[in-house]
């Protein structure tokens, strides 16, 4: 038995002197392969300079600015919340869980950080592992064959190229992550803005009603007064004609409410037959003030881009990648494993076998194939360079187009709250008149009919300001909370 046992150790100990052998081989593989690890070909990615942005805008002229502050408390990410209106605020909340858009923008993400992982299991070797075993009779005997084996295969990365692609990886990943907070922007900020034109919608469709209720009650007046000869008939008629005006108007909003409502329900991840969105007798919100700014800021928040961005630092990749391909890629191989016809053999050194390889693979005549792949690796990194300062100029030209429109809309509200005052004093004076017999009908049913209509447009504008804030929000990223703070400092 101490015979045997003895004998046992001694394979074993042949065994570990092998694999001793063969870890000394591999380890003098990676020592080589980490040492010439820092030899990258290719030119290295440096992030554009956002310094030469314009040191403001050109319409947010000092007047266009308004000193207070918003919601600083407010992350930046619940930008509706400025408004202050609750229903508002639980729809937002629904955007992004039940969005079908995001929700396609969420699995592209997922499946870009799938593939930074494949890609970075390229650095590393790839170790496989098989058995096999057979029985067969040949010339009147009868054998076993068993064998178990591992093999091994890594391809060093002397130039760079596997490390290029996970970067190239990371950032497309990068840039998958940015456009999926583009996405969920775009459809938060839609539904702020078809929100807020339903709101304007439920006041002008409200005004209509009570102009209705006015107009029946005139036209019964008047009948009763055409009946007892009072007054002609054209006043009558006249009077209905604004009653019939008045109902055809509110039909055609009422119609134009329930467009807006189904595409909200859209928004939200519902059918519009299953969503419904009440009528409120609340004003529409305040436009949110504006702090002032710096341009530069909007590079740091903009989610498009700092997609466009990291697709151009993926495109630089690329180029060395190509590079990579005028040189030789190295690859090494070794296998080792047990081969015998008794499982007792697994255990004796001479049925112990291994083997290590090492194949390399360079270009000598590809016809310029290489060359031309670099080629289109740099005209890719010249277009995304291109694309990326395009979308830095539309982002400046979103902000001052909407900072314009601020402006402007603030001095037409004026002037439309002022008119309106007007129309409402006059179209009380031609009533008066009117009852006094100093004047025909058509006097009233103008000046009525133009109060109504500056009441609809006040009401519009007011609507079209607080959309325009909305899209100033996107346009600055979603939010302006610290922008402010930037100019301060």
């Amino acid at each position: 038995m101490a015979r045997a046992r003895g004998l046992v150790m001694e394979k074993v100990t042949d065994m570990k002197q092998h694999n001793k052998k063969v870890l000394c081989v591999w380890s003098a593989a990676a020592v080589l392969a980490s040492l010439l690890a820092g030899c990258a070909v290719g030119p290295d990615y440096r992030a554009p300079d956002a310094s030469s942005a314009p040191a403001s805008f050109k319409e947010a002229a000092p007047e266009g600015w308004k000193s207070a502050s918003p919601a600083d408390s407010e992350l930046k990410g619940e930008w509706w919340r400025m408004y202050g209106d609750p229903v508002l605020n639980d729809l937002e909340a629904r955007v992004v869980s039940g969005n079908q858009t995001v929700a396609q923008y969420v699995a592209s993400f997922e499946k870009a950080a799938a593939l930074v992982s494949e890609y970075e299991a390229s650095l590393y070797p790839a170790v496989n592992a098989g058995a096999s075993g057979s029985r067969s009779r040949q010339s009147g005997r009868t054998g076993n064959s068993v064998s178990l084996t591992a093999s091994l295969s890594w391809e060093l990365d002397l130039w760079g190229k596997l490390r290029r692609q996970v970067t190239e990886e990371k950032a497309l990943a990068q840039a998958a992550e940015a456009d999926l907070a583009n996405a969920a922007l775009s459809a938060q900020a839609s539904l702020a803005r078809n929100y807020f034109t339903l709101r304007s919608l439920d006041e002008r469709i409200a005004l209509y009603e009570e102009t209705i209720r006015a107009y029946e009650s005139n036209v019964r007046v008047l009948q009763n007064k055409y009946r007892s000869g009072a007054v002609v008939k054209s006043d009558l008629t006249q009077a209905e004609q604004s009653l019939y005006s008045a109902r055809s108007s509110k039909a055609s909003l009422e119609a134009e409410r329930a467009q807006y409502e189904h595409a909200i329900a859209v928004l939200t991840g519902r059918a519009p037959a299953e969503f419904s969105l009440p009528a409120s007798a609340s004003a529409l919100p305040a436009v949110p003030a504006v702090p002032a700014g710096v341009p530069s800021r909007l590079l740091e928040r903009r989610p498009d881009i700092a997609s466009a961005e990291r697709s151009m630092a993926a495109a630089n990749e690329e180029i060395g990648i190509a590079i990579a391909g005028y040189y030789p890629d190295l690859t090494l191989t070794g296998e080792t494993g047990y081969s015998g016809s008794r499982l007792s053999h697994f255990v004796n050194a001479p049925h112990f076998l291994w083997s290590l390889g090492a194949s390399a693979a360079a270009p000598l005549f590809d016809a310029g194939k290489t060359s031309s792949r670099v080629r289109q690796a740099k005209a890719d990194y010249e277009k995304s360079v291109a694309s990326y300062r395009e979308t830095v100029l539309e982002a400046f030209q979103g902000v001052e187009d909407y900072l314009a429109a601020a402006r402007l809309l603030e001095r037409e509200i004026e002037q439309s709250e002022r008119g309106l005052q007007a129309a409402a004093e006059t179209a009380r004076v031609k009533s008066s008149q009117y009852a006094e017999g100093m004047i025909d009908y058509t006097d009233v049913y103008t000046s009525e009919t133009t109060r109504l209509s500056s009441q609809q447009s006040l009401i519009s504008l007011k609507a079209d300001a607080l959309v325009n804030s909305v899209r100033l929000i996107e346009a600055l990223g979603g939010g302006w909370e610290g922008l402010g703070k930037a100019r301060e400092r």
